[in-house]
C-alpha cells in the first residue's frame, strides 16, 4: 500500500491509556497493551497529523459492574451504553492516563475525551453517542485538512479501535489498521473485529514494514 503525502495523512492514537495494560491490573488489562507505545510513535513518523483519544469516565457510571461473570456482557438498559464494564479510565488516576512514552494531550494535533456521561459509553472516538449523530469533530477536522489517509492503533483492538476505524472507513477516508500498534482482550472477539473491520473497507497491516516496502 502506497502512503501519499504526509500532509494528507493523520495518524490516530486510539485510548491508548494505562488502564488498558497491566500497569493498571484492576481495570481493564489487556495483554501486552503496555508495550505499543513505540509502534504509535513509529507510526506517527508517516504522517503529517496525529490525533487521540481517551476515555473519561465517572466512577458512577450506570454501565459499571463490580461482578467479574457481567463484564463485557450486554444488558444495559441504556440508548448509549450496551455492556457492563468495571471501574476505568476515571480522570485524576494512574489509569486515565496515556502509556509511558506517548506525548501528552496537549502536543496532539486533535484529541478527543468520550464517555464522559454517566450514562454514555461511546465505542468509537468520532461519535459522542452510539447512534453516531453528535460527531466529536474528528471527522470534519480531517476533511477540513484534506486528509485522505488515517493509521489507526490503539487500545483495544477488538472495541475501541475497531468502532473508531469503521466509523473513519465509513466517513470516506482511507483507513488502515496497524495491528503492531494495537492489541485485543480477547482472541475471539478481535478476529470478529478485523473481519468487520475489512468488511467495512478497513486495510489491515501487520506492521509498518509493509508501508515502508510499498513507499
Amino acid at each position: 500500500m502506497l502512503i501519499a503525502d504526509k500532509r494528507f495523512v493523520a495518524s490516530f492514537d486510539v485510548d491508548a491509556q494505562r488502564t488498558f495494560t497491566p500497569l493498571c491490573p484492576d481495570e481493564l488489562p489487556v495483554e501486552g497493551g503496555d508495550r505499543i507505545a513505540d509502534e504509535l510513535n513509529r507510526q506517527a513518523s508517516f504522517a503529517g497529523w496525529r490525533l487521540g483519544s481517551k476515555d473519561a469516565h465517572s466512577p458512577k457510571a450506570a454501565w459499571v459492574t463490580e461482578d467479574p461473570a457481567r463484564i463485557g456482557q450486554s444488558g444495559v438498559n441504556l440508548p448509549h451504553a450496551r455492556e457492563f464494564w468495571p471501574v476505568h479510565a476515571v480522570p485524576g488516576t494512574e489509569g486515565f492516563e496515556l502509556l509511558p512514552g506517548l506525548p501528552h494531550p496537549a502536543e496532539y494535533d486533535f484529541f478527543v475525551w468520550k464517555g464522559v456521561e454517566l450514562d454514555m459509553h461511546p465505542y468509537g472516538a468520532c461519535y459522542h453517542d452510539i447512534g453516531e449523530r453528535m460527531s466529536t469533530g474528528v471527522i470534519e477536522w480531517l476533511m477540513a485538512r484534506t486528509v485522505s489517509t488515517v493509521l489507526v492503533g490503539g487500545l483495544a483492538t477488538d472495541y475501541c479501535v475497531k468502532a473508531t476505524a469503521m466509523q473513519l472507513a465509513r466517513a470516506g477516508f482511507n483507513t488502515v489498521l496497524n495491528l503492531a500498534a494495537c492489541r485485543g482482550i480477547a482472541e475471539g472477539t478481535t478476529a470478529e473485529a478485523l473481519a468487520a473491520m475489512r468488511a467495512t473497507g478497513v486495510v489491515v497491516i501487520a506492521n509498518l514494514e509493509e508501508l515502508e516496502q510499498a513507499a
